[in-house]
């Protein structure tokens, strides 16, 4: 395991995006809608993030919460919200999608990442609803602009995951791929998880934030503390 361990933490303002500037995260995924499992910001959030903020930017690409299956249409609204993201100066997009059969869903990827082209790209945990997460790994990696996936190994916390994301991250070795762990981590579990699993990017959202509310402002001791844990 290398020390160059990374941090991403949930941004849902601009408030939050300065406070993470000041507190030693190394990236930024930009959502609204937190209650929802993260959906698209306002073109105004992105541009006015991406203006203030010394970290790079990923933009969640997610027009509903109803599922990770999307129609023409929503497929549409997707390709140009990548391309606001893109012209605005974001670093990366997020995004997720899924067959009926519980499959990446190539086709519409392949439509998505096509518009994507100079972002780096995060498939997101709707890699987790995936009927064989070995088989949606390989799938992924054929997609040579994804560069990461977040999951918490197919459970409802990547404590609980340890075992699949630690198979995912021997998987990873070799490839463009790195795997981002997300969801039920702290700093109390944080250290005996990357021994585990041997992850070197984490993923934070409602852990560094006040009392652990969804609409809880960050709080930067947090996040030092969870960074000096990585280090």
């Amino acid at each position: 395991m290398s020390n160059n361990k990374m941090l991403e933490i949930i941004a849902t303002s601009i408030d939050d995006i300065l406070q993470l500037n000041e507190s030693g995260a190394d990236r930024i995924e930009l959502v609204s809608a937190l209650s929802e499992g993260g959906l698209t910001p306002s073109i105004g959030l992105i541009e006015r993030a991406v203006q203030v903020s010394a970290l790079p930017i990923r933009v969640m690409i997610r027009p509903h919460s109803h599922s990770f299956r999307y129609s023409r249409e929503d497929l549409e609204v997707m390709v140009r919200d990548i391309r606001a993201a893109r012209s605005l100066g974001a670093d990366g997009i997020v995004l997720g999608v899924l067959t009926e059969e519980r499959r990446i869903d190539t086709d519409a990827l392949s439509f998505l990442l096509a518009e994507a082209r100079g972002l780096s790209v995060t498939f997101h945990r709707a890699f987790d609803e995936a009927r064989d997460l070995e088989e949606a790994f390989d799938t992924l990696v054929k997609f040579p602009q994804i560069d990461r996936i977040l999951s918490s190994g197919g459970c409802p916390t990547a404590v609980e995951g340890m075992d699949m994301l630690a198979r995912l991250q021997r998987r990873s070795q070799g490839t463009p791929i790195r795997i981002l762990a997300g969801s039920g981590l702290s700093e109390s579990n944080l250290a005996d998880f990357l021994a585990a699993t041997g992850v070197e990017e984490v993923h934070f959202g409602r852990a560094v934030r006040l009392e652990q509310r969804l609409d809880g402002p960050i709080v930067p001791e947090s996040v030092r503390r969870i960074k000096r844990r990585l280090q």
